[in-house]
């Protein structure tokens, strides 16, 4: 079976390091599906507007396919192992994703969906989109595993300066500047980094964000 995209996904995010590890954790992400010539027409999306999410069946295009079976999960401290399916894990023997996102308006005359929530990068392709079917697709009593007894703890997001946070909310915008800070509090680091005096670098909104993390808190050191 060959696939191809249907749709490009834009968002602030340009690379891997950073995003979201998964879906719906950083709301305050947006982003844009831009669908390809051949799909860019109204009539491919009619009814859509009745919906609040949809899936994207997506590609990991900042990786290629892994024929490991087992994986390290960011959830386990990255240390221990699990079996390839039994996990979310971007590294796959068919590099797919697939991610529930919340729409936030449709517009019918340029073919684009605005989306927040997404966990992929700027540029991914998109193969598939589907509704959010809520009476079937919703789990209230689902168990997940090693997830459920492994919470992940948020950081505390704070500015080596007033003058670094000025100059971030005049570049970003004040919209911006929320999705950049939803996204560090999920600590994007590897989960065996902990050298408080190491600097990291993000790319978000075509700048390189420098942080580092101490006191469970990271700090934004500079935007170039």
């Amino acid at each position: 079976m060959e696939i191809k995209p249907v749709a490009r996904f834009h968002c602030p995010v340009g690379g891997k390091f950073g995003l979201p590890r998964q879906s719906g954790i950083v709301d305050s992400l947006k982003g844009h599906i831009v669908f390809e010539p051949k799909y860019r027409n109204p009539d491919a999306i009619r009814g859509l507007e009745g919906f609040s999410h949809i899936w994207l069946i997506w590609g990991f295009s900042c990786n290629g396919a892994s024929e490991a079976l087992t994986v390290r999960p960011p959830r386990l401290g990255g240390n221990e192992r699990v079996g390839v399916f039994a996990s979310r894990s971007p590294f796959r023997p068919n590099p797919l994703g697939i991610s529930s996102v919340r729409i936030e308006s449709i517009d019918f005359g340029r073919c684009e969906i605005s989306v927040s929530g997404a966990d992929l990068a700027d540029g991914t392709p998109i193969y598939d989109i589907k509704p959010y079917v809520r009476y079937c697709d919703s789990h209230p009593d689902a168990v997940s595993g090693f997830v459920d007894s492994n919470r992940w703890k948020e950081l505390k997001v704070e500015f080596s300066s007033a003058e670094v946070k000025e100059k971030l909310t005049r570049t970003l915008g004040e919209d911006g500047l929320k999705a950049l800070c939803g996204i560090l509090s999920q600590d994007p680091r590897p989960q065996y980094a902990d050298d408080p005096d190491k600097k990291y670098g993000l790319t978000f909104s075509g700048h390189n964000i420098r942080f580092h993390v101490a006191d469970a808190a990271a700090y934004v050191d500079s935007l170039d």
